[in-house]
């Protein structure tokens, strides 16, 4: 059967990666990615060709990977976290019909949400939202609303694609909103780089995550009303009885 592997490789580092995507892209004919991502899984199949294209180019990625597969190339299409959490696993699924039939399969890695948490503590402990800050394929407006309906549902939030040289103002407008719920003191937490070379962490407050320093390589953290900092690790309890 024609296979098209979607593969989740995590934060980037081979520790960090399932054994079911190594497998992957060790069976692979054709690794198809963004760049950096293909490069971080590079080491694994030095010898198997690869199709990259650009940021902004996904479509055109994931129809490469289609008809790859769909002529008889096992093809491995490598996502950086989860292929189904902000990757390329929707986009193919919807355009799979337009090719002849293939067996596609996903494969789940270690989204940054989980990675990140793990280097500050455990602040997904209990009920939380994910949310990505980038407006490329979602109006601000509808980031706004989802941002304010969970900070009033009091969820803990992971923030993706927080700021960006065209967003430099995104992080700090989604803090004033938060604030608007949440106070000033609130616990949060950044990592940048998880699991990757100068990876980076520091725990604050919301009021100081308003301003810091974040870019794409960050994943940031928000916790929730009975979110604490003990012993310098971000914690967000689920209500044990201690």
């Amino acid at each position: 059967m024609k296979q098209l592997y979607i593969v989740g490789i995590g934060p980037g580092g081979q520790q960090d990666m399932t054994t079911r995507a190594k497998q992957a892209i060790s069976q692979a004919e054709l690794l198809c990615g963004y760049p950096v991502y293909v490069d971080l899984v590079r080491e694994l199949a030095p010898d198997t060709p690869v199709l990259t294209t650009p940021m902004r180019q996904e479509t055109e990625r994931c129809r490469a990977a289609l008809r790859a597969a769909a002529e008889g190339t096992t093809t491995a299409l490598v996502c950086s976290g989860d292929a189904g959490v902000y990757g390329m696993a929707g986009l193919v699924l919807q355009l799979a019909e337009e090719y002849p039939p293939v067996e596609i399969q996903v494969v789940a890695g270690v989204t940054a949400a989980l990675s990140g948490a793990a280097v500050l503590g455990a602040p997904l402990t209990h009920d939380f939202a994910v949310i990505s800050l980038s407006d490329l394929l979602t109006p601000w407006e509808k980031i706004e609303r989802r941002l304010a309906a969970a900070a009033q549902a009091d969820f803990v939030i992971s923030i993706y694609n927080p700021a960006s040289r065209r967003r430099a103002d995104h992080l700090h407008k989604a803090c004033e909103i938060l604030l608007r719920y949440r106070a000033p003191s609130t616990p949060c937490g950044f990592v940048r780089n998880i699991s990757r070379e100068g990876q980076q962490s520091c725990i604050l407050t919301l009021s100081e995550l308003a301003d810091a320093p974040l870019d794409m390589f960050c994943t940031a953290f928000v916790g929730n009303s009975e979110t604490k900092v003990l012993a310098g690790r971000l914690v967000t309890p689920r209500g044990y009885k201690l």
